[in-house]
């Protein structure tokens, strides 16, 4: 792919987002030329780390980009993707990304795909696979020949790029002024309730499915974890049942984890939990059906009742 491909960058409260590195990643995937589209009102301690991964950083510094706001981002973005003419813009499925990306196209007249999880470029037109009726169908469409099309990427479906294997070429852009018609303004930052322990950050994971039958059975796990030295997470059912709370849950309505080692017990591997998974180093499964689908995406894989194995194992270590 020769096409230039621009990945608008998300930040929330001095951060910058993951996803926009693991769109950086799918856009680098496909050989084009990356630009990331950065804005805000300062973009120190932003760009950090974009530098080294992509080729080119557009930064746009305005006041009125200091928080996400669409009617603001809309302007300098439409007049950056008329400048730099990419055939592909790129920005994460997530509650930002699913506001700005249809406002965008629609502005400009583009064509709309959300929640791609595969890309690819073919005779000058983008096929992508996204998930429908709640993961259990991949949708495979087929967009353009056109000259520009735009694209949301579910969260962890996409590896971001190595650090520092490129020189990046930074270019500053001040609007004048932003249109002052702004029927939405930004009042504050609500965050939700985090447990301690953030499941982000680990290098293993011990996570429990459906499979371990109820909440009495959870410190049996939490115990496997202590002495693997491992955090405990879980999939959405366990997260709903109460047994663990909401910041423990992986996948694409929990949070995408990274870790050395991802332990699945228990969980059969819905499209949702495979998605915030995608990026693990290492996935052992131990589920007692054969054909379950996290199977297809182990490594290393057990047909066993997960409590033997939770036994032998915390009796192992």
């Amino acid at each position: 792919m020769s096409r230039k491909v621009l990945v608008v960058a998300e930040h929330r409260a001095g951060a910058l987002a993951e996803s926009t590195l693991e769109a950086a990643g799918a856009g680098l995937g496909l050989g084009g030329e990356v630009t990331a589209a950065l804005l805000a009102a300062d973009p120190a301690g932003l760009e950090g780390p974009l530098l080294g991964r992509v080729p080119r950083l557009e930064k746009i510094i305005h006041p009125g980009l200091a928080e996400y706001n669409p009617e603001a981002f809309l302007e300098p973005l439409s007049r950056l993707i008329q400048d730099l003419s990419p055939g592909l813009v790129l920005m994460a499925h997530t509650s930002q990304g699913m506001d700005l990306a249809p406002a965008l196209a629609g502005r400009l007249g583009l064509p709309l795909a959300t929640g791609c999880t595969r890309v690819e470029e073919k005779e000058g037109a983008f096929l992508v696979g996204r998930p429908v009726y709640g993961g259990k169908l991949t949708e495979e469409l087929k967009l353009g020949p056109h000259p520009t099309v735009v694209l949301t990427l579910q969260t962890g479906a996409f590896a971001p790029p190595p650090e520092g294997p490129v020189e990046t070429r930074v270019r500053e852009t001040v609007p004048e002024a932003l249109s002052p018609r702004h029927l939405r303004r930004f009042v504050e930052r609500l965050a939700a309730a985090r447990d301690e322990v953030d499941i982000t950050a680990a290098d293993i994971l011990v996570s429990v499915g459906r499979g371990i039958g109820s909440a009495e059975n959870i410190e049996r796990a939490q115990a496997l974890a202590d002495r693997l030295g491992a955090t405990l997470a879980c999939s959405r059912p366990v997260a709903d049942a109460g047994w663990l709370p909401k910041s423990r849950q992986v996948g694409t309505s929990g949070q995408s984890v990274r870790p050395k080692v991802y332990l699945a017990l228990g969980i059969s591997g819905a499209f949702q939990h495979l998605a915030g998974i995608g990026g693990a180093q290492t996935v052992i499964a131990v589920n007692k059906d054969p054909k379950a689908p996290i199977f297809q995406e182990a490594d290393y894989g057990l047909v066993a009742d997960l409590f033997q194995v939770l036994d032998q194992l915390a009796e192992a270590f």
